[in-house]
Order: C-alpha cells, then sequence, then structure tokens
C-alpha cells in the first residue's frame, strides 16, 4: 500500500524540473499580490518607526541623544504624549497605499523583466547577478517614476499635525493641494534624486538573491548527503533564514545609499523648502552646517525601524509567493491524481 501522499510526492519531484505554476494567470501576478500583501502588513507593524526616521531626517538639529535607542523611545514616547497613540499613526492611510503599492508595482516589474531577459530549461537554475540588477534597476526606476507623489504627501503628512496650516487631511487632498499649488513639478519634486536612489534596492536585490542562492545550494547539498528525496517544502527556506539574509543585505544596500534619502527627504519636506531648492544647494548647506553626519542623520534610528520593515517584508513576500505556488501546484496535481484512480 502506498503511503499517504505518495502520488503528491512523486508528481512534486517530477515537476521540479518544470517551471513552476502560478496561482493567478502569470507568476510575475503571484509575485505583485505577495509584494502588496507584505507591504501592508510591514507598514502596520512598523508605522511608528517609519514616522520617526521621517521626523529625523528632515531635522536640521542634532537630537538630544547620541543613543539610537533612547532618541527612538523617547521621541515616540514625546509624540504619544502630545498626540496620543493616534499621533503615531498620522498618515498611516498615505503609508500603506505607497508601500503596498511600491512592492507590487515591484515585485511584478522586477519577476516580468527578469523573465525575459533570463530563461532558463530547468527553473531551479538562478538568474546571474547582472541579470539580477538590471532587473531591480530597472524596476526601481519605473516603481519610482510611478509612486513619487505619493512618498512627497507622505513626508509632509509625516512632518505636520492635524489642525496645523498647511497640514493635508489624506492622500488624495495632498496630491490635490499639491498640484493645485505647484503643479506636477511638486508631485515629482526630489524625483531625480529618487532615481539616483534605484541603486538601493538594485544592491539590495543583487544581495538578496546570492544570499538566498547560497542558502539553496547549502540545503540541496545536505539534503543529497543524506539522501533524502525532494519533498513539498524543500523549496523554501526557514523564516529565520529569510529574516537573516534580508536583513543583511538591505545593511549593504543602505550604507551605500543613505545619504541621498537624506537629501531627498528634505528637498520634500514643504517646511524647508526655502532652505534646500535645488540638490546641489541642498548638498552643499547639509555639508556647510553639519558636515558628513548631516547625511547620516537618524541612520542609526533608520537601521532599527528599517530593518524590521525589511524583514517582515520579505518574509512574508516569501511566504504568500510560496504559498500560492503550492496551492496552484496542489491544483494542479488533482486532476492526475483522479485519471490516476479511475
Amino acid at each position: 500500500m502506498r503511503p499517504l501522499g505518495f502520488e503528491f510526492y512523486v508528481y512534486y519531484a517530477a515537476a521540479i524540473m518544470t517551471p513552476p505554476p502560478s496561482f493567478f494567470p502569470t507568476p510575475a501576478i503571484d509575485h505583485a499580490v505577495a509584494g502588496l500583501g507584505a507591504g501592508t502588513i510591514a507598514v502596520l507593524c512598523v508605522q511608528p518607526l517609519d514616522l520617526l526616521r521621517i521626523q529625523l531626517q528632515v531635522a536640521t538639529s542634532a537630537p538630544a541623544s547620541r543613543n539610537p535607542l533612547k532618541t527612538i523611545w523617547s521621541s515616540l514616547s514625546k509624540i504619544k504624549a502630545e498626540h496620543g497613540v493616534r499621533g503615531l499613526y498620522r498618515g498611516v492611510g498615505t503609508n500603506v497605499v505607497g508601500n503596498a503599492a511600491s512592492w507590487g508595482a515591484y515585485f511584478w516589474l522586477y519577476a516580468s523583466i527578469k523573465s525575459k531577459m533570463f530563461n532558463s530549461p530547468d527553473p531551479r537554475t538562478p538568474a546571474p547577478p547582472l541579470t539580477n540588477l538590471i532587473a531591480s534597476a530597472e524596476a526601481s526606476v519605473i516603481t519610482a517614476l510611478l509612486t513619487n507623489p505619493i512618498w512627497v504627501v507622505k513626508v509632509r503628512v509625516f512632518t505636520t499635525q492635524p489642525g496645523q496650516p498647511g497640514a493635508y487631511r489624506g492622500l488624495w487632498d495632498g496630491l490635490s493641494s499639491i498640484y493645485k499649488s505647484e503643479g506636477w513639478r511638486g508631485l515629482y519634486r526630489g524625483t531625480s534624486l529618487a532615481l539616483l536612489s534605484v541603486s538601493n534596492g538594485a544592491i539590495q536585490f543583487v544581495a538578496y538573491e546570492e544570499l538566498k542562492r547560497v542558502c539553496f545550494e547549502r540545503k540541496r547539498s545536505r539534503l543529497r548527503i543524506s539522501g533524502v528525496e525532494s519533498r513539498p517544502g524543500d523549496d523554501r527556506l526557514s523564516n529565520t533564514t529569510y529574516t537573516i539574509i534580508s536583513a543583511a543585505a538591505k545593511l549593504i544596500a543602505m550604507t551605500s545609499t543613505y545619504p541621498l534619502q537624506v537629501v531627498r527627504s528634505r528637498m520634500q519636506n514643504h517646511a524647508t523648502t526655502h532652505l534646500y531648492p535645488t540638490i546641489p544647494t541642498c548638498i552643499s548647506r547639509t555639508w556647510r552646517d553639519e558636515g558628513v553626519r548631516g547625511f547620516y542623520r537618524g541612520l542609526a534610528t533608520n537601521f532599527v525601524r528599517v530593518l524590521p520593515n525589511t524583514c517582515v517584508t520579505f518574509v512574508v513576500y516569501e511566504n504568500l509567493a510560496w504559498l500560492m505556488r503550492h496551492v496552484a501546484l496542489s491544483r494542479r496535481t488533482e486532476p492526475e491524481e483522479g485519471a490516476a484512480t479511475t
């Protein structure tokens, strides 16, 4: 008598050499949906820290303490004392829309571009680093152009309070107000810096894909040595592994591109438009007034904020993508199992 699930395991072993099935019409849509879900959950988990990061980036005075954890705690406590819990989640709607749209669009574009650039007969063969770099850079550029207006509104919402003159009531109010007063130029303020910042995503994804490839190779090697056959679930890593490699990839990317984020946030902040009208002015003024420290203002806080965000995003994304892939695989095996029993 065959063990329970024998047919599924046999089919899985045979199907591993064929392109993985997709839950939606194309694998790229699966990646987009996984990105949307991951972006939404990540924002809900780390919204207060994201709010604080923006406020620290646009600040022109040094924080009271050099201890990042103390700065985070005191700043969040001050916001809560002055504006309540709602103050910590100010702009969460705008942030959810922006983050979900960004990750959804990015993963869809990344998967689509990479599949066109690299098509191996063995789906287990990873794309080379150069392919990942180009696909990530192209996806980042398009995503930045699509979502820049949302990020302009986000920065201004995060740096104002309800009832304050010029404060936006929400995303649509912010978009329409900026368009009326500043035109398209206002909505795309900081876009050139956003395009320069695509290097962040490109570096991050190349590092992430390479680290993931190494981890998969080590896992397959252990399975071969132990003589264990491939089973459903062997095509994914543990959540701990995804957490570690996503954090490592983000650290590599962030330390090399953080000054661009600071300059971008300062230019998008409505309150400091007169101080930083152009990129060269922003760079020279920051250097003159604050030195190198100015370009890395809020970096430690950003590490604390971004790493949980990144880890949550990638862990949720990988699990959602894996779940959809295996639901699709089980749907594909049902007709064949039915045919085998008739």
